[in-house]
């Protein structure tokens, strides 16, 4: 079942166009990686499922419901985190936890107790008191506390410190044990890469690539290195293989995808005593799409 299903969504601002033709599908039980910088369509795309906005064209699928129709049913069966959580000042942590449980029709007291637990957090204390980490975590233990079939969570651990993000990734695999449902936008690409069944990469308001991480990683190259009995004469003139450096009998490289089994049937000959091959991370997967832009950005701050 699509917990989420997304064709062509266009949202424009005026004569500025954020979304230009969005597609993305997220299935039951699934945790789905939605991943591109500040800007790049992220939160519109999450306010167009929440019913914030509404919008310009295609069709937006949420639960089996109209975000923009159907809000207040499927309010009741979604929980949210934002990147920048806005509290009550003059309300303690735990007086707006028990509000924003009330309005979701609920919550379950023994899960929050415990969360307010692991995530250190003071209840008695005014928001107004509160470091953006501990607003953060506020909006976290509302949404876990709550029943909810899809959790669509914006940049969830903005503010927290490492250890609080390690809970929280306890947290989300704990909800996907239960067979919930979870959207996380995040730019941290190692907390995607942790959690994440598929992912889909946003960029300049267009979905550029989706799909399981194995699926992506043949975008960019595996780093290899290896030591072995004799010299590897024209190793770097072998396609596939880029950056070779050497030390004696020792190679680093890296190398395409395709290219990994020719790199292979010529080193094996050669006597291979110590062989690493490390996979492409996503960090090098999102530098495959944005690394011209940055480059650039960085030139024009320059």
């Amino acid at each position: 079942m699509n917990v989420i299903h997304i064709q062509n969504l266009i949202k424009s601002f005026g004569t500025s166009l954020a979304l230009k033709g969005i597609n993305l599908t997220v299935t039951e039980g699934e945790v789905h990686g939605f991943i591109g910088p500040n800007g790049a369509g992220k939160s519109t795309t999450i306010r167009n499922l929440l019913g914030i906005l509404r919008k310009t064209s295609g069709v937006v699928s949420l639960l089996g419901g109209d975000p923009w129709q159907d809000a207040v049913a499927l309010h009741s069966r979604i929980a949210y985190v934002p990147g920048d959580v806005t509290l009550w000042p003059d309300l303690s942590g735990g007086e707006i936890i028990d509000l924003l449980g009330r309005l979701h029709g609920g919550l379950d007291g023994l899960r929050k107790k415990q969360l307010l637990e692991r995530f250190q957090l003071d209840p008695t204390k005014h928001s107004g008191t509160y470091s953006k980490g501990n607003r953060q975590k506020v909006a976290l233990v509302a949404a876990l506390s709550c029943e909810a079939e899809l959790y669509l969570l914006d940049e969830p651990t903005s503010g927290l410190d490492p250890l609080m993000e390690a809970v929280f990734q306890e947290c989300v695999a704990e909800v996907k044990r239960d067979g919930k449902t979870v959207l996380l936008s995040s730019h941290i690409l190692s907390e995607v890469e942790t959690l994440c069944d598929r992912v889909s990469i946003i960029r300049q308001g267009q979905i550029v690539e989706s799909g399981t991480l194995s699926d992506l990683r043949h975008l960019t190259r595996s780093t290899v290195s290896v030591e072995i009995g004799s010299a590897a004469t024209g190793l770097a003139n072998l396609l596939g293989v880029h950056d070779l450096s050497r030390d004696g009998l020792k190679y680093r490289f890296s190398v395409d995808s395709d290219a990994i089994t020719g790199v292979m049937e010529t080193l094996l000959p050669l006597g291979v005593k110590t062989l690493t091959v490390e996979p492409p991370r996503l960090e090098e997967l999102f530098m495959h799409h944005y690394g011209d832009d940055m480059r650039e950005k960085e030139g024009v701050e320059r």
